[in-house]
């Protein structure tokens, strides 16, 4: 139940009524407790706009909001705040079910593109925040009921692959696994970067490549194979749902490529330039005013990532029926995808229906402000920073819990130090830069993967003392204490969270719910005893911790984050 969307639907109602007309009400959680559990804001704007008196307006829209199965009388605050307050009975109600999310009612086909790294070489860190923030979003379309289409659209088909087949033509060498392959283009991309008459002949091999010469294929297909073994074995160990099946690699569109160029220029948008051939749109123009070409041909027969995106559009709206595509890159290729979206609108290669949508994230810097590397200036290789997490948790776990057995150390490590490096990231607004740092991010205290696994084992524990299991236990006495009010009313907001991640793509709003969530599970357990209660107090607040520990459990499966019954 999303009760944010409930409330706004009954006061928007009642607005309407009095007004004549559709009207925001603007339902907010409230920003402090004497408050209450929501406010709406938007009396103020209504009455202003009708030239009428707010808190008189307010008073009309209380009477006629049928609120009462809902909250407790709602109160007017200032100028024409409506202060709400959820009543004991509707959180009895709310968290009366097993359920904690509901399918959302006009579930959609949901294309989304992540992780997509270049192969022929290893992961690294500039690869995981589209990885785990991807995954994350996908993870909640679907708890909502969505239609998840996972598209791993990997490079495979640049210019790199034109540089490793023109030096495994020189050198004769052949690499059978990921380390050799890594020094092979090492190799050939010095190279391409020291002499000009290579870098042509490897971008002649691209166009090579690219028509499907035999020789070219078998070779650059050795390259996939020995890549996309390595990535799953990343995804793998990151807990990340992509699969083999999930990969359409830019080679997938080579045969639509020559198609999307005819169609573009069949309807007046593409035009030759200086060899090329480009799309000029009104709407994109450099600092001087110059117009920005988005090249779809290059003057020597070769395409682009424009051309293979453009194709990509027009196969997720037409053969995989999609209603919404959310890309996730980072920031700096905004540009790139506001301008394939406005030649595929265009264009007619995506229906009218079908949102585009471009999710672009901040870069993942070091202490000292720069994008974050090793000690000696190297990018970090992505398994290596995993290896490293892992290593850092069972350290603090072995402190810890030096009495168990380092088999189950091992495990809980692996849960706290991948779940920590995941965590540091999706808890930061995706559209900002955010600085890696390793005492932070293992932290249990704090807003940290650490905590809320914390706070889920000590619910666990709860449980064991009390010698009955955690499952789902329905509240059937109404809260009484403020604490107990406080954490049903965070309890029964989950749905609203989450369809407002699943709306916007901001995993970090999930995460913030999480750490409020077990930040008020703390202060309930603190000042309400639990197993020591009478009975009717014991069994309602075993009912909240229940749902807690189910909420933080779920939540952070979410997330793509682990729990463990033990810490």
């Amino acid at each position: 139940m999303n009760v944010r969307a409930l409330l706004t639907e009954r006061l928007e109602t009642a607005l309407a009524k009095a007004l004549g007309e559709s009207t925001p009400a603007v339902v907010q959680p409230a920003a402090r407790p004497e408050f209450g559990d929501y406010q709406a804001n938007g009396i103020m704007a209504a009455a202003k706009r009708t030239r009428q008196n707010p808190r008189a307006l307010a008073e009309r829209v209380i009477a006629l909001a049928e609120l009462d199965d809902l909250t407790d009388p709602p109160e007017i605050a200032g100028p024409g705040f409506i202060n709400l307050r959820l009543s004991a009975d509707f959180l009895t109600r709310a968290l009366a079910t097993p359920e904690l999310l509901a399918a959302v009612p006009a579930p959609q086909r949901v294309v989304v593109d992540y992780s997509s790294p270049n192969l022929a070489k290893e992961m690294h860190v500039g690869h995981l925040r589209s990885t785990i923030i991807g995954d994350a979003i996908a993870r909640v379309l679907e708890a909502l009921g969505h239609t998840v289409i996972r598209q791993n659209h990997v490079g495979d088909w640049g210019t790199q692959f034109g540089m490793l087949l023109a030096h495994l033509e020189d050198t004769g060498a052949s690499s059978d696994g990921l380390a050799d392959l890594e020094s092979f283009y090492r190799d050939a991309k010095a190279r391409f970067d020291a002499d000009p008459a290579f870098a042509e002949r490897s971008r002649e091999t691209v166009v090579r490549l690219q028509s499907g010469e035999v020789a070219a294929r078998r070779a650059w297909q050795r390259f996939i194979d020995i890549s996309l073994s390595h990535c799953q074995a990343v995804y793998d160990r990151l807990g990340v749902l992509l699969t083999p099946a999930d990969v359409r690699a830019e080679s997938a569109y080579n045969e639509a490529l020559p198609h999307v160029v005819a169609d573009l220029t069949a309807k007046g948008l593409a035009v030759p330039s200086e060899g090329a051939i480009c799309v000029f749109l009104d709407e994109f123009v450099g600092k001087e005013g110059e117009p920005l070409p988005v090249i779809v041909q290059k003057s020597d027969g070769g395409y682009l990532y424009a051309t293979t995106d453009l194709a990509a559009v027009q196969f997720r709206s037409e053969s995989l029926a999609a209603s919404r595509v959310l890309y996730l890159t980072d920031a700096r290729q905004a540009l790139h995808f506001r301008q394939i979206f406005a030649v595929a609108r265009r264009a007619g290669l995506a229906d009218s229906t079908v949102a585009l949508e471009h999710l672009p994230f901040g870069a993942m810097l070091g202490k000292d402000g720069r994008p974050f590397r090793t000690r000696a200036g190297t990018v970090v290789k992505l398994i290596e920073l995993l290896n490293e997490a892992e290593s850092r948790a069972l350290a603090l776990v072995a402190e810890k819990n030096p009495e168990l057995d380092p088999a189950a150390q091992a495990v809980i490590a692996r849960a706290v130090g991948i779940g920590a490096v995941k965590y540091a990231d999706l808890s930061k607004n995706r559209t900002s830069d955010y600085v890696f740092d390793w005492e932070q991010m293992l932290s249990f205290e704090g807003n940290t993967a650490p905590y809320l696994q914390y706070a889920f084992t000590r619910i666990q524990s709860i449980f064991r003392r009390a010698g009955v299991p955690s499952g789902p236990r329905p509240l059937q006495v109404a809260p009484e204490a403020h604490e107990e009010h406080a954490l049903a009313v965070q309890l029964a907001r989950y749905q609203e969270v989450v369809e407002q991640v699943a709306a916007d793509g901001f995993p970090h709003l999930l995460c913030a719910y999480l750490y409020e969530l077990a930040t008020l599970f703390m202060r309930f357990y603190e000042a309400c005893p639990i197993l020591q209660a009478e009975p009717t107090d014991r069994e309602r607040r075993l009912a909240l911790a229940a749902r807690t520990g189910a909420t933080l459990q779920h939540g952070l499966d979410l997330l793509g984050i682990e729990t463990v019954e033990r810490m």
